[in-house]
C-alpha cells in the first residue's frame, strides 16, 4: 500500500483543533525517529527509507519499523510503505549497526492524531510540532494501492480545504531535512521523507 499524504503548515492552530475534534477523538502520542542509512547515504540517494519509531501514547509504548520505497508521486512525495511492530529498538539498533548501518538522524516529533472516515476513505490527521522546529504542521494521509494514489491525493487535499487549509499552506519541506540543517548538518534527505 501507499501512503498517500499532503502535508501544510497550520497558521491557525486552535480552529483546527476544533475542526478536527467533531470529526474524532484526539490521541496524543510522542514519537521517537530514528532514520538508517549506509555510509555511502545509498539508501537517501535512492528516495528509501529505513526508519525504527518509537511511540509513546499514555502509559504504553510501541516500536514500529517502517520501510519506504522511492516516491510515486514526486509532487506529494507519497511512497510505498511496508510497516510492522518489533519488540525492541535497541536490539534493531544494534542490528543495523553490525550489518553497516549508521543513524542519518534521529529526532522527536510530538503528534496529535485524529482518525475518521471522509470521502469515503479512512483518514489520519497529524497535528505535528517538532521541538527543534519554528511552526506546527498537519499531515493528512490515507492509504491507497498505485492505481488510485492521485484519486487519493485529491481526495486528502479536498478534507484539507475543508479543514481550512488552503494550497498555499502545503509544503514539501521534510523534517529530516529541516532537523539536520538546525543541527548545522549538509545532508540532504530525499523527496517525500516525513
Amino acid at each position: 500500500m501507499i501512503e498517500a499524504e499532503l502535508k501544510a503548515r497550520v497558521r491557525e492552530p486552535e480552529a483546527l483543533r476544533k475542526r478536527l475534534r467533531r470529526l474524532a477523538d484526539e490521541e496524543r502520542s510522542t514519537y521517537r525517529d530514528t532514520y538508517y542509512d549506509r555510509p555511502g547515504r545509498d539508501l537517501t540517494t535512492a528516495g528509501r527509507e529505513l526508519r525504527v519509531r518509537v511511540v509513546e501514547a499514555g502509559e504504553g509504548r510501541r516500536t514500529v519499523l517502517t520501510y519506504k520505497e522511492p516516491a510515486v508521486d514526486a509532487e506529494s512525495g507519497s511512497k510505498p510503505e511496508h510497516e510492522t511492530d518489533v519488540a525492541d529498538a535497541q536490539t534493531l539498533d544494534s542490528v543495523f549497526r553490525a550489518l553497516g548501518l549508521e543513524h542519518l538522524v534521529a529526532f522527536e516529533k510530538r503528534c496529535a492524531n485524529y482518525r475518521f472516515t471522509a470521502h469515503g476513505r479512512g483518514m489520519l490527521a497529524t497535528i505535528v510540532t517538532v521541538p527543534e522546529l519554528a511552526g506546527m504542521f498537519i499531515e493528512l494521509e490515507t492509504m491507497a494501492d498505485e492505481a488510485d494514489v492521485s484519486a487519493a491525493l485529491d481526495d486528502v487535499r479536498a478534507v484539507l480545504h475543508e479543514l481550512g487549509l488552503n494550497d498555499d499552506d502545503l509544503t514539501t519541506e521534510q523534517y529530516t531535512d529541516a532537523v539536520m540543517s538546525v543541527r548545522g548538518r549538509t545532508e540532504k534527505a530525499p523527496p517525500g521523507r516525513a
